[in-house]
């Protein structure tokens, strides 16, 4: 809990540090807060895990692995931050604060024991979101975004919530061992309980943005600023997975034949919906919100075919997705930088005049497409793996053909950054700050090493 503490009070010491003008010291301190929330969770790993505060967390090895991961990612991103939110904000102690309460809520969703803290950590995580998607007040997109997000949100929770009702109404219990204990100790489960299983299985898919609940997310993501995208394409999302996999491997693995059939149908839909549009998409910004969708698809295989490696095929494949999201936004900053606009057009030539670039970034979509030895291929077999062990071989043939439309829309990118000349009044190379070119080439060589060597993170779970 120390690191939980810690980030809550470090968000409203970086009020007072933008409040008194030290704007410098913004993005080292919010670093080294989070280097020392790292340490409180490596000093909880040896400790037994048992739920505490009355049963509402515990900070097992799944809470802690996906919350280091969560801050490892936050930390990537705010460093891609310092001239970010200076170009389009004066005031930026308010950018960082609200990122940390939102990675607080993450945090909280990460370990949660009781849904009353699943509440609590979505609700946190989602209402710092709510502002900084909106935070540009004269950006009508921004301000769309915002309203939006906040409408679906706010109407997932109440799917949210009014499952956990029926299922408190059925079992008489918010903890997820005492829910667990009712599903296992019944001869037959109340349909109070399959319907709040329905409606929180609902609201999930919201927070995840699986179709048909996606609606919001490719305007969302294309209204936000960059960075915040970013953050929640990742941070946001894989908090959001934990969630659903602490539910469904806990509680409702007795239930399966119940929500299988549901949940396959949504990964169907899902794999499709996010595939098929970002294949048309002529926008990156655009192409990567729709390709979240198609990866959530994939992350879902681990729910519908939970066993005891569900963790680690989401742990390895939410890495590779992490990294490889912050590469491909970090570049996009840089690239719409200096041409204005975030088509693809906008990468054509970009090898012949920023090579490093190019590189990262091709590494980065290779990965996303699952290309072999990069991290992503690693995530996206063993999602096949597990899928295969568990499901009908029909649906894996789905999967296959989406990854390979997949690699369709990525390899566009990488397409007209080798082989497109640029535009004449885009010739000239990028000016990239040291921050950029230290994160992106420490995300791109992660991607690599656990394409070869996936062991590397799979110990810790």
């Amino acid at each position: 809990m120390g690191a939980i503490i810690t980030l809550s009070i470090l968000g409203i010491i970086l009020l007072y540090l933008g409040l008194y003008n030290a704007k410098k010291a913004l993005l080292p301190v919010t670093l080294v807060g989070l280097v020392v929330a790292i340490g409180f969770y490596l000093a909880l790993w040896n400790e037994a895990a048992n739920p505490i505060f009355s049963g509402m967390v515990v900070f097992d090895h799944l809470a802690i692995t996906f919350s280091i991961l969560c801050l490892v990612i936050t930390g990537l991103i705010l460093l891609l931050s310092k001239e970010y939110f200076r170009s389009i904000s004066e005031n930026i102690a308010e950018y960082y604060t609200l990122i940390l309460f939102s990675l607080v809520g993450a945090l909280l969703v990460n370990c949660y024991h009781n849904f009353a803290m699943l509440f609590i950590g979505i609700e946190i995580m989602s209402v710092a979101l709510y502002i900084l998607v909106g935070i540009r007040k004269t950006d009508i997109a921004s301000n769309e975004a915002s309203l939006k997000y906040f409408l679906m949100g706010a109407f997932s929770t109440g799917f949210l919530l009014f499952g956990i009702t029926l299922m408190y109404g059925a079992s008489g219990t918010f903890d997820l061992a005492g829910l667990r204990n009712y599903v296992n100790g019944v001869t037959t489960v109340s349909p109070l309980f399959y319907g709040g299983i329905l409606l929180m299985l609902c609201g999930l898919c919201f927070k995840i943005g699986a179709a048909p609940f996606h609606f919001w997310t490719p305007d969302v993501y294309d209204g936000a600023p960059i960075l915040i995208t970013s953050f929640m394409s990742t941070v946001v999302k894989i908090a959001c997975f934990v969630g659903f996999l602490r539910l469904f491997s806990t509680v409702l693995v007795p239930l399966d034949t119940f929500w299988t059939p549901v949940l396959l149908t949504i990964v169907i839909i899902t794999l499709f919906t996010g595939n098929i549009t970002a294949l048309m998409q002529s926008s990156f910004k655009r192409m990567m919100a729709y390709s979240s969708i198609s990866h959530a698809g994939y992350m879902l295989f681990a729910i519908v075919a939970v066993t005891i490696n569900s963790g680690s095929s989401i742990l390895v494949y939410a890495t590779a997705y992490g990294l490889a999201s912050v590469i491909a936004f970090g570049a996009l900053i840089l690239v719409k930088r200096r041409t204005g606009s975030d088509h693809f057009e906008s990468f054509n030539g970009l090898a012949k005049h920023d090579p490093w670039l190019a590189i990262v970034l091709t590494v980065a979509m290779l990965s996303l497409a699952g290309i072999p030895l990069t991290a992503g291929f690693i995530g996206k077999f063993m999602m096949f793996n597990q899928a295969m062990s568990a499901i009908n071989v029909t649906l894996l043939v789905f999967a296959a053909i989406n990854a390979a439309v997949g690699v369709y829309y990525y390899l566009h990118v990488v397409v007209n950054m080798y082989f497109k000349d640029p535009a004449e009044e885009f010739g000239k190379g990028l000016d990239i700050s040291v921050n950029y070119r230290v994160v992106l080439t420490i995300a791109a060589l992660l991607t690599i090493v656990l394409g070869i060597y996936p062991d590397f993170i799979l110990s810790f779970l």
